[in-house]
């Protein structure tokens, strides 16, 4: 063991997920080492959004700006008949709860170059490029056919440029970013469990100088003989989906005038081929709503799509992945760094699976509606959904559905009575704030750090939870932020609030409590023991609850 390298973390996959999550334990001082089959970046679009919640995890690994510069933000999303005539319509704000546009188009190759550059401006991150993974042994993972300490160090074993040569490093932690044929998830024994859809579309993603008919959203045609989805994704980039029979070949000689009977709703394409209609590319997906029955093995996890499949219908199958890393990253660093409890670790899947499957059930719904068969009762269910649609507030509900607040549970505490429960698991807002003599958003003026955000003067005992988690300590009055920290308070019933390293509120302090009142489970989860010499100490729990 001791002639084989070691690194803290290994994340196996260089996409977007494994890079994030590497940007994200560098924030934090953890090192780690990326292992990443292919030479360089994916060169073909496969995701194309992100919503607000996304591009403010972006924001922590700091290429938000340059996001910005490369996305396209979108109204919102349209269902549409056969006829494309509008059945409802969800609208995205330009400015949502975390600071950014809703809903943002873009081209997945150039966020991952924007990801990978800062991924070299990071000395605590290391990538090889052209290694394949061939095992991941250890922490209790079952190719070593023995139970194996679920702390202890993983093995993971691969070879270099197509070599068949087989090397070996050790890890503290493992984390699976290696898609939907993870090796990793078959390295912990988990299974997929089935969630109930599975259609081929044909993906194609164009650059064209002609005259697109669109309403800049993204559009999805509810209909069960040619359902498809539109979206404009850049300034000339459009993609186009279409759910296909097999023997549709939009390829060889016959191919270019199928395309264009595809796509004349939108654009008039020529007879024969055009130089002003380039198809980038084109891809036959199969698309699926799976969940893996299990996140974590020991010290080995899964990540984005080695852990979940959503169709994209809403996009978020990218956002999730990120979502994952979010999550996962500062309980490892704490774990890793400061010695928290292994249970700590244990909070990822149970918070993030119920989110991913929510999430997934939404994207099967809107397929359903998209598709929904050809018989009788599927018309009267498509007009049932725009019937429901209709209904003031409905809208404006399903779109604040796509991340639902995370059910309650060790990180999140959520007390009796309405006080208690309208803030517990819910992102902070994030405002434009005035600090150290300049404007910058809120995440920028904390940090990684545990915050307990006041409307009130603090109390002593508040104090001493901060001191114990070395939280800082913000009054909203001295933020200068337009009152929208302090409305959001009021309008959750409480006059302060503890909010985690990635943003979601863990505790409340009720209105007119005054206190972090009773024992909280999260004050054992975060007790440090072993630590490095400049982190805070965290006394134990005793000393955080009264």
């Amino acid at each position: 063991m001791s002639a084989a390298p070691h690194r803290p973390v290994v994340i196996i996959g260089a996409g977007p997920v494994g890079v994030t999550a590497a940007l994200l334990l560098a924030r934090h001082g953890v090192r780690s080492l990326l292992l990443e089959r292919h030479p360089d970046v994916y060169p073909l679009p496969r995701a194309v959004v992100v919503d607000d919640e996304v591009h403010r995890v972006l924001q922590s690994v700091g290429v938000h700006e340059q996001f910005a510069a490369i996305a396209r933000p979108a109204p919102g999303l349209r269902l549409l008949d056969a006829r494309r005539r509008v059945i409802s319509e969800f609208p995205r704000s330009m400015h949502g709860l975390h600071g950014f546009p809703q809903l943002s188009m873009f081209s997945q190759p150039e966020l991952e170059r924007l990801l990978r550059g800062a991924l070299a401006r990071h000395p605590e991150c290391e990538l090889w490029s052209g290694v394949e993974v061939v095992s991941v042994t250890g922490s209790g993972t079952p190719h070593t056919g023995t139970p194996g300490d679920p702390t202890g160090p993983v093995r993971v074993t691969f070879r270099r440029g197509g070599s068949d040569k087989e090397e070996h490093l050790w890890a503290d932690a493992v984390l699976g970013c290696d898609g939907a044929g993870s090796l990793t998830r078959d390295a912990i024994g988990a299974a997929w469990e089935d969630l109930h859809f599975q259609e081929s579309w044909r993906v194609i993603d164009v650059r064209t100088s002609l005259p697109v008919r669109t309403w800049e959203g993204a559009e999805q045609i509810c209909c069960p003989t040619r359902p498809a989805t539109f979206m404009r994704i850049g300034e000339d980039r459009y993609r186009w989906e279409f759910r296909l029979a097999g023997d549709q070949n939009l390829e060889g000689p016959d191919g270019w005038e199928r395309l264009r009977e595809l796509v004349a709703p939108w654009v008039e394409l020529p007879a024969s081929r055009s130089a002003d209609f380039e198809v980038i590319r084109q891809a036959q997906y199969t698309f699926r709503a799976r969940l893996a029955d299990r996140w974590r093995k020991g010290r080995v996890f899964l990540l984005g799509d080695a852990a979940h499949l959503t169709p994209p219908f809403v996009g978020q199958g990218l956002c999730s992945g990120l979502r994952d890393a979010n999550n996962l990253t500062w309980k490892l660093a704490r774990v890793l760094r400061q010695g928290a409890p292994e249970e700590l670790l244990d909070t990822y899947e149970r918070e993030r699976k119920p989110h991913a499957r929510h999430l997934i059930r939404v994207a099967v719904a809107v397929g359903w509606a998209m598709t929904g068969g050809q018989d009788r009762g599927a018309a009267i269910r498509r007009a049932l959904v725009g019937t429901a649609c209709r209904i003031p507030g409905v809208t404006e509900a399903v779109s604040r559905d796509l991340s639902p607040a995370l059910a309650a549970g060790p990180l999140v505490r959520r007390r009796p009575g309405p006080a208690g429960r309208a803030l517990a698991g819910t992102f902070c807002p994030q405002p434009w704030i005035r600090h150290d003599g300049g404007r910058v958003r809120l995440d920028d003026a904390v940090r990684d750090a545990f915050v307990v955000l006041t409307a009130v003067p603090p109390t002593a005992r508040m104090t001493a939870v901060a001191t114990a988690l070395g939280a800082r300590t913000v009054h909203v009055d001295d933020l200068d932020d337009d009152g929208m920290l302090a409305a959001w308070l009021a309008r959750g019933r409480a006059d302060a609030v503890l909010l985690r390293p990635d943003r979601v509120v863990m505790d409340t302090v009720p209105a007119g409590t005054g206190d972090f009142t009773g024992t909280a489970a999260w004050a054992l989860l975060l007790h440090t023991g072993r630590r490095r010499p400049d982190a805070p100490a965290v006394p134990p729990p005793r000393s955080t609850t009264p």
